[in-house]
């Protein structure tokens, strides 16, 4: 009697024990995303701000969040590590050489994710191939002011939540070279300040499937603020969460 009671004891706590074990053998590991932010020219001051608030996304969200402003981390074997790119307002022309843009266009090709934020359109002039990825460049900016933005795509995941309109303080990008196979998400009222240049057909946000791979852009986040502005973040993590699936 004393041994069978012995027994009914031990039994619950091997399957709790082998329960656990089982579970944490099979967690999945975490995903890792590589942020970069080399400045060759302009350097925003935001750049921390905005590392800081896409670390905080990646804690909340199973990520592991690695930053480089090194080009020698745009290779084939160190991009093969990372579900997402995100470039972080990088500036400057020449940057890459040709293996390194050749790893980038790779990383594409094979079913990359890839999201610019804010000057990552004022980044590579030279390489057409980029411009055409990232959706177009950076042509000239007013006076940072509150605008007007216009929700195009209202049913779209990237923009749920959003107010419509959705009024927000930044610093606003006239855009030339645009890629016209990009959707876009939404759009700047030029009627709603000064310093609008696109004959009020001005995207702020879009995204496409580029050759391969998925491409996600918003020209919002030059200021500190935006990285603490909760309509931004919900914005940017539904634009890289789209990119990674």
């Amino acid at each position: 009697m004393y041994k069978l009671n012995i027994q009914k004891a031990i039994l619950p706590f091997f399957l709790i024990t082998s329960m656990f074990f089982g579970f944490t053998a099979t967690r999945k590991a975490p995903s890792k995303i590589l942020v970069f932010s080399l400045t060759k020219g302009f350097r925003h001051v935001s750049i921390l701000d905005g590392i800081k608030a896409i670390r905080k996304l990646g804690a909340e969200n199973n990520l592991i969040v690695d930053t480089s402003e090194d080009v020698n981390s745009i290779t084939d074997e160190n991009l093969k590590k990372y579900k997402l790119l995100v470039f972080l307002s990088p500036t400057g022309s020449d940057v890459f050489s040709p293996v390194q843009k050749q790893a980038l266009k790779g990383y594409i090709n094979n079913g990359g994710s890839f999201v610019g934020i804010h000057a990552a359109s004022d980044f590579c002039y030279e390489w057409e191939w980029y411009g055409k990825m990232v959706g177009g460049y950076f042509e000239s900016h007013p006076k940072i002011q509150e605008v007007k933005l216009d929700i195009v795509m209202p049913k779209n995941i990237m923009v749920k939540g959003l107010p419509q309109p959705w009024m927000h303080k930044d610093e606003w990008y006239n855009f030339k070279t645009m890629n016209p196979d990009v959707k876009v998400l939404i759009k700047a009222d030029e009627s709603s300040y000064v310093g609008g240049k696109m004959r009020n057909n001005h995207p702020i946000s879009w995204y496409h499937k580029f050759e391969g791979g998925k491409v996600f852009y918003t020209a919002l986040g030059h200021t500190k603020e935006c990285y603490t502005d909760t309509l931004f973040l919900k914005h940017l993590w539904a634009g890289m969460t789209w990119a990674m699936k």
